[in-house]
């Protein structure tokens, strides 16, 4: 016999997203792939504009192994959030720029900037703010 009802069952599943979702955000480690791929999209040939977000989101990473996380992931989130903005404006003119090598590489950071914009506003809109943040 079946003891959980299905709104149990559906509660688990919805903490559990909640949980991916918090520990993305809590991680230092998605920032510094979206500098990654921002950098290596933009740095041949130098395109200023773009190179301005690595090094924020690098000081987002190093911020957050200082157990500055709720802080951390509010700047990550902020500048994912910029980013996307600015590359949503570029559109590739022929179907075989949307899938060569720059192509996957444009939709992996859009894609990363646009989970690390989810995650980092969930943590940063549910997480504590004050004394208590950096213990941890």
């Amino acid at each position: 016999m079946i003891s959980a009802s299905p709104s149990t069952d559906e509660e688990k599943v919805k903490q559990s997203a909640l949980t991916y979702l918090r520990a993305w955000g809590e991680s230092p480690v998605p920032p510094t792939i979206a500098a990654t791929l921002i950098t290596s999209l933009h740095a041949r040939p130098p395109q200023i504009l773009p190179l301005l977000f690595p090094p924020v989101l690098l000081a987002s990473s190093f911020l957050n192994l200082y157990n500055y996380t709720t802080d951390a992931a509010g700047i990550s989130a902020a500048w994912s959030g910029l980013y996307l903005l600015l590359a949503r404006r570029r559109r590739p003119e022929h179907m075989m720029q949307k899938f060569g090598t720059r192509g996957v590489v444009r939709g992996a950071a859009m894609g990363v900037c646009a989970v690390n914009l989810a995650a980092g506003g969930w943590v940063y809109g549910t997480g504590r703010k004050g004394e208590g943040d950096n213990v941890g």
